[in-house]
């Protein structure tokens, strides 16, 4: 299969888990937002869905959250085993917070400023915060550089020894 349908598939993939968490979560959720390789259009056979998931009320302790997600993850369970019996190794790696968490900044959203794909958003919620981090990025003067095959952000370039960045 070729990258371009894996993608696709595991888009579709991505974005009926969000469908299933909506219908299983109601008012609880807030932001569905896909980051990583899918986003990017780079998925290979053993790429994870990223998935970043925003809930208006948590409880403390990722088990307890992931907990929250089963019920949408047990509706996709046939579609991810059809996609292991075509040596494609996917699976939804999640990570969990709150509104009031999500405002504290995540090396995640780097990634998301950029490749982030919206599949819900109630209330713009995520796209206001990934957009305060850009304009905070662009004052710090930080850049996206490209070290062999490899990525990385230069948050601030012009960096001091013991000057604070707060991003």
């Amino acid at each position: 299969m070729e990258r371009n349908e894996l993608n696709k598939r595991l888009f579709e993939l991505a974005r009926r888990y969000a469908d299933e968490l909506k219908r299983i979560l109601g008012e609880n959720l807030v932001s569905v937002i896909l980051f990583g390789s899918v986003a990017r259009g780079e998925a290979d056979r053993q790429s994870d869905i990223d998935i970043f998931i925003v809930l208006e009320k948590a409880p403390k302790g990722m088990l307890k959250r992931r907990k929250l997600l089963e019920p949408a993850r047990q509706n996709l369970t046939k579609e991810l085993e059809k996609l292991w019996q075509e040596d494609i190794f996917t699976d939804f790696v999640e990570i969990i917070r709150t509104k009031d968490e999500a405002l504290r900044f995540h090396p995640v959203y780097l990634d998301m400023i950029e490749n982030g794909i919206v599949l819900y958003d109630r209330g713009e919620f995520m796209s206001e915060v990934l957009k305060k981090v850009a304009i905070q990025l662009k004052k710090l003067g930080a850049k996206k550089v490209k070290v062999g095959k490899v990525w990385h952000w230069d948050l601030k370039p012009d960096y001091r020894i013991g000057e604070v960045i707060k991003i």
